[in-house]
């Protein structure tokens, strides 16, 4: 692939050539992501592009939007190039050890924040950036919150967010619930649940750049769900709560394992697209 015609000097002029570049290497929303690195190199305000987008851009900030346009030509996600993204009106720090956070998992915070009362103990598991137990922090009240993950790496970056954010989460380092102390009003999770033999057929964004053990669910994507299932009775108080986030064709299948768990109350939660995006259910008193 060539490399971009980004030999002009003005605003629109590098944000067209940006454009049409992605758009040559198949990037979706192209014109989205042209925009957001201009917007990202340069300062400026969509009001302030319109008045004065034929107004030279400096060299140094020219070579630098270059560059970004090249590496998010090459698959690299917007994220990982601009280092953060936005999640519940919170801006996360995030890199190659966690997930992006995404809009879909804002309904599993919200359907979270409706059961959440002060002074209550609440469990992240799988937090990655910490987008979840941070987001709950923030706009729940009196909360004690833990936030687990097996990945160092992962937790660094939670830490590092936890501390933007000003968020009150202890973050603890555990494979599932093996170095978790004690017990929980709730427990809250969004865990691998790709079945492994769908990655390889992923985006290139997703499959190349995100962290493969974030992803991988195991051969039918259920593994983890029927490990935090089996495992959480014995770490959630009587009528906790046991919240998921799923893939969109698992609603009836983690609804049954939590069935056959002993949770009551158990009922899936669509996303905005009118997908199964949530499963929650009721520890037995």
């Amino acid at each position: 692939m060539r490399r971009p015609m980004i030999r002009h000097k003005t605003l629109r002029e590098a944000y067209r050539d940006g454009a049409q570049y992605l758009t040559a290497c198949g990037i979706e929303d192209a014109s989205v992501d042209a925009w957001l690195l201009l917007t990202y190199v340069t300062g400026i305000t969509r009001t302030y592009f319109l008045a004065e987008g034929g107004a030279p851009m400096m060299p140094e900030q020219h070579a630098r939007y270059e560059e970004l346009i090249l590496s998010r030509g090459s698959h690299i996600p917007l994220q990982h190039l601009t280092g953060q993204q936005e999640f519940m009106g919170l801006l996360f720090r995030v890199n190659e050890h966690v997930l992006i956070p995404r809009q879909d998992t804002e309904i599993l915070v919200e359907e979270t924040l409706a059961r959440l009362r002060p002074g209550m103990r609440v469990l992240d598991l799988c937090t990655g950036s910490g987008c979840i137990a941070i987001s709950l922090a923030k706009f729940g009240a009196e909360l004690l919150i833990d936030a687990a993950d097996i990945s160092e790496q992962a937790l660094a970056v939670a830490a590092e967010n936890a501390a933007c954010l000003g968020a009150a989460v202890r973050l603890l380092h555990s494979d599932l619930f093996s170095d978790i102390p004690g017990q929980y009003d709730v427990i809250v999770s969004n865990p691998p649940y790709i079945r492994s033999h769908v990655i390889d057929t992923l985006a290139e964004e997703v499959r190349l750049h995100e962290p493969h053990q974030a992803l991988d669910g195991r051969e039918d994507g259920l593994h983890f769900y029927r490990s935090i299932i089996q495992e959480s009775r014995e770490h959630l108080c009587p009528g906790g709560w046991l919240l998921f986030e799923i893939g969109y064709d698992q609603g009836e299948s983690v609804k049954a394992l939590m069935s056959e768990g002993g949770f009551s109350e158990i009922r899936v939660k669509q996303d905005l697209a009118g997908l199964d995006r949530v499963v929650l259910g009721k520890c037995a008193l």
